[in-house]
């Protein structure tokens, strides 16, 4: 017995697949509203930024793109979900660092992101900030080192969840630094920075789009970006490769779909994303959240989900971590 999802398999897989019934079912895509699955709960960059394009995905064909907030195991049980379903376009991933990341973290994952997953389109690369709470006295990166050093036990390290890159991001400047902190992972940004604000935990290396309204409030400090340059957007501060050299790492964000959806799909919501990244106002908004926004083909995502799984295999391996 031939199932849907084995027959969309194969017409996806075939050398035909741009056939006339492969444009008729793009033609009419979307019939019905797609689920963009997000792996962490709302509040945090990858929610913010699903969130804000879905709504003008929804505006702009005529069906809701509804998010769909599925947290736990470091993004992993988002993504197992994703993999798994129909590859008919009606069921979304929202891509982010930590499915590039736990490829190699996790030794026992039930799916390979790389082969698994359809690339559709990326549509940011965003800096991590390094931020303390205002009880923290540090007020850069040189003098956050002494105070660690000076603290021993005393400095609590926030995070998304492991496998972020949140989380990668401080390991690798303690690994980098030789300063030791304890890691203590949220279910996603909101409440890892509703912590901070707290006084709970001292320091995180959040994704920008979930922490720069805080910064800009002053109710928390930033003290570098984790970027080789500087970002337009928090200009007055400095890298951590200004006294960390050679440290560097950003958060790309991207939708992508169950390998075999068919490419005409594929190729319509490419087209479809990259029209709503062009249109000035959402640029604006990409800018403000501290990210420049990107525009690409299916393909060319695919390479970048590649070489960011060997980056970030690369530091995973450097800090020394795995999880079972």
């Amino acid at each position: 017995m031939i199932t849907r999802r084995t027959a969309l398999g194969l017409l996806a897989a075939s050398p035909l697949a741009a056939t006339p019934l492969s444009k008729a079912l793009a033609a009419d895509y979307p019939a019905r509203p797609v689920k963009w699955v997000v792996g962490y709960p709302p509040g945090g960059a990858t929610d913010i930024l699903a969130r804000l394009i879905g709504q003008r995905l929804s505006e702009k064909l005529g069906q809701q793109f509804v998010v769909e907030n599925k947290p736990g195991a470091g993004n992993n049980i988002a993504t197992e979900s994703v993999i798994n379903a129909e590859p008919d376009g009606y069921t979304l991933q929202m891509v982010n660092p930590a499915n590039y990341i736990n490829a190699s973290l996790y030794t026992n994952l039930k799916f390979n992101f790389v082969r698994d997953i359809a690339p559709i389109a990326s549509f940011q690369r965003v800096p991590n900030v390094m931020t303390v709470n205002k009880d923290v006295p540090a007020k850069n990166v040189a003098e956050f080192i002494e105070y660690v050093k000076a603290n021993p036990g005393k400095v609590n390290m926030a995070s998304s969840g492991n496998g972020t890159s949140v989380h990668l991001s401080g390991e690798m400047f303690m690994a980098m630094t030789g300063c030791k902190m304890q890691h203590v992972p949220y279910r996603g940004a909101a409440p890892a920075i509703t912590d901070m604000l707290g006084g709970q935990v001292q320091v995180i290396f959040d994704n920008m789009p979930s922490i720069i309204q805080h910064i800009r409030s002053g109710s928390l400090r930033a003290i570098g970006v984790t970027t080789a340059e500087r970002s337009p957007q928090l200009p007055d501060v400095q890298t951590v490769a200004e006294t960390v050299k050679g440290y560097e790492a950003s958060a790309l964000f991207g939708i992508g779909a169950p390998k075999n959806t068919p490419k005409d799909i594929i190729a319509k919501l490419n087209a479809e994303v990259n029209a709503v990244i062009k249109e000035p106002d959402m640029a604006k908004r990409l800018v403000e959240l501290g990210g420049e926004p990107r525009v690409q083909t299916p393909e060319a995502f695919g390479e970048e989900i590649k070489a960011e799984t060997e980056k970030w295999k690369k530091v995973v391996e450097f800090a020394g971590l795995k999880v079972e």
